[in-house]
């Protein structure tokens, strides 16, 4: 787990290596081990990384094969890299390490582009041919690592977080009226490619890109799993599929053991993070390292859910660590939490995974976390409604459920010049749910969330929450192979039980009754639903503050509006939407933009 930058110049150049520089620096919580770069001709890299694999200098980066000719950098995780390296050695390979980077080179050397394929597990990674010149970008299949592209017409700058692009400078900074819109649509949410700055981009998951020295590209997704009734699984009934998911998580869970130091988990007290502990105890992890958190109740609202957690820490005897967090601490955390964001994010948990992953960063440097559950195994409120509908429908039911507002309200909301001429998001629904590969209206609504929604809130909020402390945050919901499972899996078993009822029957033989049959819990910060009053002030600082004068986001009359009832205006999906405006101006004046 590390972070990764580089520039190739496409107009005759050098690279910039300051600039490349300057990108590595500001990625340093990302890296706080060791650092280093790399140019030759047109391509420069630059690396910081975590070690956790291969804690030796000979897993350090950017790594050069100087047999094939060949330079990567690399963040992220191969867990299968032990079997590729036998595999690869048995090919006639030979190693001077044992670090899944080293893997990467040789799977490249020997597959070409379809390295990818190969792998198990999260990734970034740009690798240079010595003697074309060519550049390889590639990102895991789920997009749990992060890659950020800035191009001009002679430069391509890459790199593990939009503030280290920023840090190198000359980027476009205006804002993409058609990722405000999805940013306003989707709570925060803006889908790969575009992120709020015109002059940024993401390569999007599963993806791979080949970059040719006079700047042309092309780039392939290598894979996608169909959300169908697939013919080996037919027969099967509702235990033999509560088996089989239990399996591949279980699978899941064992993989991602995979490290040179301790993994602990963060442990919430609901049911996907309990059967990561369950399963580990089950695969005989003794004091195990288990962290959760919680903050002071506001407005009536619990703000923990420790009696869930402390019941689990107790069933499976973990090394448990609770930390409760004042609200006070929520307004002064809450400028850091920004400042991590690589792009602006609303969901209350972001200030609460930043605040936890500075305390369990102290203790362990790497954690499996149990995000995406909900998403893979139709775990949220809405899915039912989309049930109920025939595919034609499904893009509207979708965004009635979905939306936190249509797009005639944004008239109401941003000035003129931020509104694009038509409903680019429920566009980008449409087209997505048209792809053929999705049997029912369900289908194509946990394509879309699964590999679009998902990637760009919540696995990106714990990958930049967790690493800006240098901790790396495993997500075994997120393996492909489970994936893939799930979405073969009957919509029906994943609706059972109020949603998610193929993964409650497994979690039934492992976990109490009382963990299993619970009402769903969320993150909660009480300080932040209810704009608490140092919360409050941080908001409107940011909404008066010149620059968001000057940028003019916003019209005057809905900020009044909003300020004028800080708590009472809502999204249809009930966020706070004075917090999601701010959060932006906050967000964008944060990273000096």
């Amino acid at each position: 787990m590390c972070g990764l930058s580089g520039e190739m110049r496409f107009d005759g150049g050098r690279p910039d290596l300051a600039a490349v520089e300057r990108m590595s620096d500001r990625l340093a919580a990302r890296g706080p081990d060791g650092e280093g770069t790399w140019s030759q001709g047109a391509v420069a890299l630059g690396h910081r990384r975590l070690k956790i694999i291969d804690l030796s200098e000979s897993g350090a980066q950017p790594m050069t094969d100087a047999r094939q000719g060949i330079t990567g950098v690399f963040n992220g995780c191969v867990y299968n890299y032990k079997e590729l390296r036998e595999e690869l050695r048995a090919l006639g390979h030979r190693f001077e390490s044992t670090s899944d980077t080293e893997v990467i080179l040789k799977a490249y050397q020997q597959w070409g582009t379809a390295c990818v394929d190969h792998f198990y597990g999260m990734f970034a990674f740009a690798l240079v041919e010595h003697r074309t010149g060519r550049l390889v970008l590639g990102r895991d299949r789920l997009g749990i690592k992060p890659l950020y592209l800035a191009q001009t017409p002679g430069r391509l700058r890459f790199a593990s977080s939009l503030p280290a692009l920023l840090a190198g400078g000359d980027i476009d900074t205006s804002l993409d009226p058609a990722a405000v819109h999805q940013y306003l649509s989707w709570h925060a949410t803006v889908a790969a490619p575009r992120t709020v700055l015109s002059g940024v981009r993401k390569l999007p998951p599963a993806t791979v890109r080949v970059v040719e020295p006079d700047g042309s590209h092309r780039e392939h997704r290598y894979w996608q799993p169909s959300y169908t009734r697939r013919p080996e699984y037919a027969g099967m009934g509702p235990s033999e599929w509560r088996d089989a998911v239990l399996e591949a998580l279980r699978t899941a869970v064992r993989r991602r053991m995979v490290a040179d130091v301790p993994v602990g988990v963060l442990l919430s007290g609901g049911l996907d993070s309990s059967l990561i502990v369950a399963l580990l105890a089950d695969e005989g992890q003794r004091d195990l390292a288990t962290f959760s958190v919680g903050f002071t109740a506001e407005g009536g609202d619990k703000g923990d859910e420790f009696a869930y957690s402390d019941l689990i820490a107790r069933e499976f005897a973990t090394d448990h660590h609770q930390l409760m967090v004042p609200s006070e601490r929520v307004s002064t955390a809450l400028d850091g939490a920004v400042a991590a964001m690589s792009e602006p994010m609303i969901s209350h948990d972001v200030v609460a995974f930043h605040l936890l992953a500075e305390q369990v960063a102290k203790e362990v440097k790497v954690v499996q976390s149990g995000q995406g559950a909900d998403e893979v195994f139709a775990g949220y409120h809405w899915y039912p409604r989309l049930a109920s509908v025939s595919r034609a429908e499904a893009p509207g039911r979708y965004a009635e459920t979905y939306f936190d507002r249509p797009h005639a309200d944004l008239a109401d909301m941003v000035q003129p010049h931020m509104l694009p001429p038509d409903d680019v998001s429920g566009r980008f629904v449409r087209e997505h749910m048209a792809v053929p590969g999705a049997e029912t209206a369900l289908d194509a609504a946990l394509r879309l969330d699964t590999h679009v929604m998902l990637v760009d809130d919540p696995v990106k909020r714990v990958d930049n929450m967790t690493m800006d402390w240098g901790l790396e945050a495993r997500v075994p919901f997120l393996d492909h192979e489970l994936v893939e499972l799930a979405a073969a899996c009957p919509p029906d078993l994943k609706l059972a039980d109020g949603g998610k009822g193929v993964l409650k029957e497994a979690g039934r033989k492992l976990l109490p009754p009382e963990v299993v049959d619970r009402p769903k819990g969320y993150f909660p910060v009480p300080a932040i639903t209810h704009m608490a009053g140092p919360v409050l002030e941080r908001v409107r600082e940011a909404l008066h503050a010149p620059e968001a004068r000057r940028r003019g986001l916003f019209k005057d009359s809905y900020l009044a509006e909003l300020l004028a009832a800080p708590d009472e205006h809502r999204t249809k999906r009930g966020a706070n939407a004075l917090w999601q405006a701010a959060l932006l101006e906050i967000w964008l004046q944060t990273h000096g933009i």
